[in-house]
C-alpha cells in the first residue's frame, strides 16, 4: 500500500523470525507501525501476533532479524515508554483491585493514580473487590484500566477483547472510543475479532503463519477493495 507522506514509524520490524521447537511463529516478518495512529494487528489464532508483541516489549527474543521500538532495542529501557496489556491474566489472586492499583503506582513513575480510579469506576469495578471474585470479563476490564492509566508514548494491547462477555466488551470498546477515537496516541492492538473494533482502526496489518499478508491505512484498504476490514479479513484468510 502507498504510505501517507506523513507516515512516521514508531515501531520497525526487520526480517524477524521466531521458532518454538519445530513450530514457526514468525518467518522473516517485515512491517512498520505508524506513530500517532491506532494500528490493528489482525490474524487468526496461531498467526504470530502474540509472539510479535512479546518481542516488541522484550518478553521474548527473535531468533533472527531485529525490531526497533521508539528507536530503541526492545528491553528494560522501554519500561517507562511502553504500556503492555498481555492476553493472559497477571494478577495476584489474593489482592484487591485497590491493592493492584497501588502496586502499579509503585512500579511505574508514569502511572496516573487518579485516572486509574476514574477508569475503574467507568468500568463498573469496585476497588475493594478481590481478584478471586472477578469474572474473566471484569479482569479484562481491569487490565485495560491499568494499561490506560499510564502516560506513555506507545500502548500495546494483546487481544483485549478475546473471550470476554458482551457486557465487558461493551465497557472496553466504550473506553477505547473515549481514549483513542480522537487520534494522536500510538496504539498497537492485536485481535482476531474485527467487527466490534473496526471503527477504531487507522492502520491495519494482517498476519498469517508468521508473515504479513496485507498492510495499509484502513480507509485506503476499504476504498481499494470496496470491502469493510471485517470482510477483507475473510477474503485474505480464506
Amino acid at each position: 500500500m502507498e504510505l501517507k507522506e506523513t507516515f512516521k514509524p514508531i515501531v520497525k520490524v526487520n526480517s524477524v523470525s521466531k521458532k518454538y521447537g519445530r513450530t514457526i511463529a514468525l518467518q522473516d516478518a517485515e512491517m512498520e507501525f505508524p506513530e500517532g495512529e491506532l494500528t490493528a494487528l489482525i490474524g487468526p489464532n496461531g498467526s504470530g501476533k502474540s509472539t510479535l508483541l512479546k518481542i516488541l516489549v522484550g518478553l521474548t527474543y527473535a531468533d533472527s532479524g531485529n525490531a526497533e521500538v521508539l528507536g530503541l532495542e526492545p528491553g528494560i529501557q522501554l519500561k517507562d515508554k511502553v504500556a503492555f496489556l498481555p492476553e493472559i491474566d497477571h494478577f495476584y489472586k489474593w489482592m484487591k483491585i485497590e491493592q493492584i492499583i497501588d502496586f502499579h503506582r509503585s512500579q511505574f513513575s508514569n502511572f496516573n493514580y487518579d485516572k486509574a480510579v476514574e477508569l475503574t469506576g467507568e468500568m463498573n469495578l469496585k476497588t475493594d473487590s478481590k481478584i478471586t471474585s472477578l469474572s474473566k470479563g471484569m479482569r479484562g476490564r481491569l487490565k485495560l484500566v491499568l494499561t490506560l492509566a499510564r502516560d506513555v508514548a506507545l500502548y500495546i494491547m494483546d487481544e483485549p477483547l478475546s473471550g470476554l462477555d458482551p457486557q465487558s466488551k461493551g465497557y472496553i470498546l466504550e473506553i477505547l472510543n473515549s481514549e483513542f477515537a480522537v487520534g494522536g496516541k500510538s496504539v498497537i492492538l492485536s485481535t482476531h475479532e474485527v467487527i466490534e473494533s473496526e471503527k477504531f482502526y487507522d492502520y491495519v496489518i494482517m498476519l498469517e503463519n508468521g508473515q504479513v499478508r496485507l498492510q495499509g491505512y484502513a480507509d485506503a484498504l476499504r476504498d481499494e477493495h470496496n470491502l469493510s476490514i471485517q470482510d477483507l479479513t475473510r477474503e485474505v484468510f480464506a
